[in-house]
């Protein structure tokens, strides 16, 4: 473990090598707070992924626990990083939420974002605001292929019709996060084997943090009745 202080930046840094250990983080950070306890300080911690990797996602918790133990009488801010790895993508996903734990992402799902609010802007709209009805119904969902009406049947408080659930699915489609059936007729129905909750997490957390994007952007121009 080595410690650098930078007097002229107000920054003080520990790098940590292998092996990752909950309790060698935690006095990583006890050290410092200790002479900063009195200010009003941010700890940032970056990056987790290696603790969730060879740890799993029970030692997360307790080191974010143990964090907020620490740091419970302290005037201070915690920021962590967490690389968003395939072997790890479903833990970060169950550990923080899109909308309310996540600050910043950076992830390729933005380009695609990008795409769909440059080709179907009317789709993008319904995307960024039905979301997470969306996730719910998909996850919820106890059918293979269900109609988007099926999927919106399941939830039992929503801003949707089965319409502009169904403009959000398709939108999902489009991003990859799920497929369509293509074997059968009428009424599109939605392939939830080829659902893929670590990319659905990724685009709920990077709509959710847009910071140059408001509801006038959102181009709804066609609304779908019931």
């Amino acid at each position: 473990m080595a410690t650098q202080v930078v007097p002229d930046r107000r920054l003080a840094y520990t790098v940590l090598g292998a092996p990752v250990d909950v309790e060698r983080i935690l006095d990583a950070v006890a050290g410092h707070v200790v002479d900063a306890r009195d200010l009003e300080f941010t700890v940032i911690v970056d990056d987790l992924e290696p603790l969730l990797a060879e740890r799993g996602r029970d030692a997360v918790v307790e080191f974010t626990d143990g964090l907020r133990t620490r740091l419970e009488d302290c005037n201070g801010s915690v920021v962590i990083g967490c690389s968003y790895a395939e072997r790890t993508a479903p833990s970060v996903a169950s550990l923080f939420d899109p909308v309310d734990n996540v600050e910043r992402i950076d992830h390729s799902v933005d380009a695609a974002l990008d795409g769909l609010r440059r080709d179907d802007p009317t789709t993008f709209g319904y995307v960024r605001h039905h979301w997470a009805e969306a996730r719910t119904g998909v996850e919820l969902c106890e059918r293979n292929y269900p109609q988007a009406k099926q999927v919106h049947a399941i939830l039992s408080e929503s801003g949707t019709t089965p319409r502009t659930l169904g403009a959000t699915l398709s939108g999902l489609v489009t991003l990859g996060v799920l497929d369509t059936w293509s074997e059968t007729v009428g009424p599109t129905r939605y392939d939830l084997t080829a659902y893929k909750p670590a990319r659905m997490w990724a685009i709920g957390a990077t709509l959710a943090t847009e910071t140059d994007g408001d509801d006038k952007n959102d181009e709804i121009d066609a609304p779908l009745g019931e």
